[in-house]
């Protein structure tokens, strides 16, 4: 595969990867009021998860889960801002494609459920 020589390569290449990603994590906190619910959500669910008497494979899941949620709301905010990028008229297709980020959004939130009742109804 061929270098492109004007981007950086490397430890630069992570190091400005790195710098994108934050950046990205700061936007969505600060512009996006469903985020800062997930990111609440997650700030009293994770350390719940360290109070139970579960093993850590299962502390494990519902962390991950509470996290899967994290990762589905930014790629749903990044959709509609693109989406809003290209016109604010309504269009179907611009519906269908926000109206499918909001529909991962509230699976992820039923896995959260599932789980979290699954692993607790098993450990009674």
């Amino acid at each position: 595969m061929r270098e492109i020589p004007d981007r950086p390569s490397g430890w630069r290449r992570l190091v400005n990867a790195f710098g994108y990603s934050l950046a990205g994590l700061v936007t969505a906190f600060r512009n996006e009021p469903a985020f800062r619910q997930i990111v609440a959500l997650n700030a009293v669910l994770i350390p719940v998860s360290f109070l139970l008497s579960v093993s850590a494979l299962e502390r494990t899941l519902l962390i991950a889960v509470c996290l899967l949620a994290v990762i589905v709301e930014l790629i749903n905010s990044a959709i509609e801002a693109a989406i809003d990028r290209i016109s604010l008229e309504f269009h179907p297709l611009s519906k269908n494609a926000k109206d499918m980020g909001s529909a991962a959004q509230l699976i992820a939130l039923v896995i959260i459920i599932a789980t979290w009742v699954g692993v607790l109804w098993g450990s009674v």
